[in-house]
């Protein structure tokens, strides 16, 4: 990976704003294929590394990951965790209706790009007027870039460890439409093909070891804020808070137009999301009840998944009870309001595109 990236930045040199729809584009169909989310962390330092050392700064660092992640989930073409456990419930055939969502996911990572460019393009210009530039000033004069801009010529072997990691994210949605993979058999998938990496690669077992007590001490600091992200929304289903406000949210739909219907399901999941950031564990709670309220609301139930995956998707980088989005702001010393800052916008215009793409679907019938 850091091969790979460090090529790329080479090959882009004197254009590195290219990076940007590069990376937006690779991560989220990662995302939207495979379901990656909380694995974007082990690659944050790097990207955090690359960013810096392109004259961008540490928040366009966590959008080429977190927002790239959230435009894939939303668009969730053959994606288990989100889409694959809300289809299952509301008895729909598992990734089915993937036409519409491949329109929905080109149609926000579009947006998405030009959003992250018009940002890179005015640091670049004028680097001051980066949302985090004290801080990035500060720890930018701590930071060897030599690992980053002394770059050899990516060799054969790394071209084929690359080939494996990427085909992994090939073969998965494949395995899952083919044989019904599941959670389980994803697992494996990525323990073969980290020791086919590791095979390939040339390492020794004491090599693998070490490596991977490396990568995994960077995520100690974001364990912990996981674990205090999700003690608040554990509180909240306890306590049954969660169950009231479902109910009441299904009473304020009632007895409204099909494209309202839909729009508010999306509102209520964006909003619901802030409690329970889990995506399967928010397909669980909430499309019991959103299936057959579709149902009675002359919504289709593809619409209602579509609605569920989009107000899913946004809110995880921006919900302060979102573990990940919290241990990328963490590694990358961005301080949360500089982040709302920035991506407050973005979520405007996401939630904007995402309406109309529902009132299209409710238009056209989507099932």
């Amino acid at each position: 990976m850091h091969a790979g990236i460090n090529n790329l930045i080479r090959v882009t040199s004197g254009k590195e704003i290219v990076l940007i729809p590069i990376s937006l584009v690779i991560f989220s169909l990662i995302s939207a294929l495979a379901a990656c989310c909380e694995e974007y962390l082990a690659f944050m330092p790097l990207m955090y590394m690359v960013c810096m050392a392109c004259g961008f700064d540490s928040i366009m660092a966590v959008c080429l990951l977190f927002c790239a992640s959230a435009v894939g989930y939303a668009g969730g073409m053959t994606q288990a965790f989100s889409v694959g456990v809300a289809q299952t419930i509301a008895e729909l055939p598992m990734f089915s209706g993937i036409q519409y969502r491949v329109v929905v996911w080109a149609v926000l990572v579009i947006a998405t790009i030009a959003y992250a460019m018009w940002y890179g393009f005015k640091i670049k210009k004028n680097p001051s007027s980066a949302y985090n530039y004290e801080v990035d000033q500060k720890y930018r004069a701590e930071m060897d870039f030599g690992s980053i801009t002394e770059v050899e010529k990516i060799s054969g072997r790394q071209i084929a460890v690359l080939a494996i990691f990427f085909g992994a994210f090939i073969f998965v949605p494949f395995s899952v439409i083919k044989w019904e993979f599941y959670i389980d058999e994803m697992a494996g998938i990525f323990v073969i093909v980290g020791l086919l990496v590791a095979i390939v690669g040339g390492l020794k077992a004491n090599e693998v070891a070490d490596n991977f007590v490396e990568g995994a001490k960077d995520l100690v600091w974001a364990g912990i804020i996981i674990g205090m992200c999700y003690a608040a929304t554990n509180i909240m289903k306890d306590g049954q808070i969660m169950d009231t406000i479902v109910n009441a949210m299904g009473i304020a739909l009632g007895g409204t137009s099909k494209a309202v219907s839909a729009s508010g399901m999306f509102i209520f999941q964006d909003l619901f999301n802030f409690l329970v950031p889990s995506g399967s564990g928010q397909a669980a709670i909430t499309m019991p009840f959103m299936a057959p309220l579709a149902d009675i609301l002359g919504v289709t139930r593809q619409t209602s998944v579509l609605a569920f995956q989009l107000g899913d998707a946004f809110t995880n980088v921006v919900a302060p009870t979102s573990g990940e989005i919290m241990a990328a702001l963490a590694i990358c010393k961005v301080p949360y309001s500089k982040w709302f800052k920035f991506i407050g916008p973005l979520w405007a215009i996401w939630s904007v595109l995402a309406i109309i793409l529902l009132v299209i679907a409710v238009a056209i019938g989507y099932a």
